[in-house]
């Protein structure tokens, strides 16, 4: 929703603005359709040469992220905390043995069903069953420090993946105002072939040219960087349930006792999304 509004208010600024101090807006909206031709073509040419198939819809995903905002809410990480404490505490009591069916197939696993959101997510249920087998076949005998490394090694590959059609993005957002530069040449070019015109219609065809430049700076950093930049803060957002998971089992292999391990787990939260102290453990006695 907001950046639809934010488009409204950009659009209705920047035009009634230049209305209402005097300029005609007639010959930019006759000019808007042919320098967006060759913009918005350049453009699309531009993201299909550097890009697959696969980033080109990964770009189209990202953009519905932006218009659906985060994806994990307080009751996410809730569910995250208590899930992974749950697995975390049978490994503690029970034993390797007791936890490896639920790792090894979380679909089946009784603990795992409970939350049937968390466990639509393949990448977070694929870093906490992967992370626990490790744990497993060692037999509890893996240094945690080498097991904080290979949750980082995951964590940071998925990050890496998931910022791509960011990049994509911002590059676009880079690359416009150049490509604006280049309609705005090929108005130029036009207009000096019609060297002998009055100058009424040269100072049309001149304006109809800066016209190009004009869309490419405004598409680039009043629409394209906004969104490469809330998808930035959407990915990072979502990428602290990952950490949430990380934080509650190398903490409880380091043997810390509960309280210190669910505000390891905690701390790492958005104030948004952060549940309460007591609502993490009323729930995990309820549990």
């Amino acid at each position: 929703m907001f950046p639809i509004i934010g488009f409204v208010i950009l659009i209705v600024m920047v035009f009634g603005g230049f209305a209402i101090t005097g300029g005609a807006l007639e010959p930019v909206m006759e000019a808007i359709p042919h320098e967006m031709l060759i913009i918005g073509g350049a453009a699309v040419g531009a993201l299909v040469i550097g890009n697959s198939m696969k980033e080109l819809k990964a770009v189209g995903g990202g953009l519905v992220k932006v218009f659906k905002g985060p994806r994990y809410k307080k009751q996410d990480y809730l569910d995250t905390i208590f899930l992974v404490s749950k697995l975390m505490k049978m490994l503690r009591t029970e034993g390797p043995i007791a936890l490896e069916p639920h790792v090894e197939d979380p679909t089946s696993s009784a603990i795992f069903s409970e939350y049937p959101r968390l466990l639509a997510d393949h990448t977070l249920i694929a870093l906490i069953a992967d992370t626990l087998r490790l744990v497993v076949v060692s037999s509890g005998t893996l240094d945690v420090h080498a097991v904080e490394e290979v949750m980082d090694n995951t964590i940071k590959t998925h990050h890496h993946e998931v910022q791509g059609p960011q990049t994509t993005l911002q590059t676009l957002a880079d690359a416009l105002p150049a490509l604006g530069i280049v309609a705005a040449v090929l108005g130029v070019v036009k207009t000096m072939g019609s060297i002998d015109k009055p100058p009424a219609v040269l100072g049309a065809m001149i304006g109809s040219a800066l016209v190009g430049t004009f869309m490419g700076v405004l598409l680039a950093y009043g629409l394209v960087a906004p969104l490469a930049g809330r998808l930035q803060q959407i990915i990072d957002a979502d990428a602290a349930i990952y950490h949430t998971v990380k934080q509650i089992i190398i903490a409880s292999l380091h043997g810390h006792p509960q309280p210190l391990v669910i505000e390891a787990a905690r701390s790492g939260i958005a104030h948004s999304n952060q549940p309460g102290f007591a609502e993490v453990f009323d729930g995990l006695r309820g549990r």
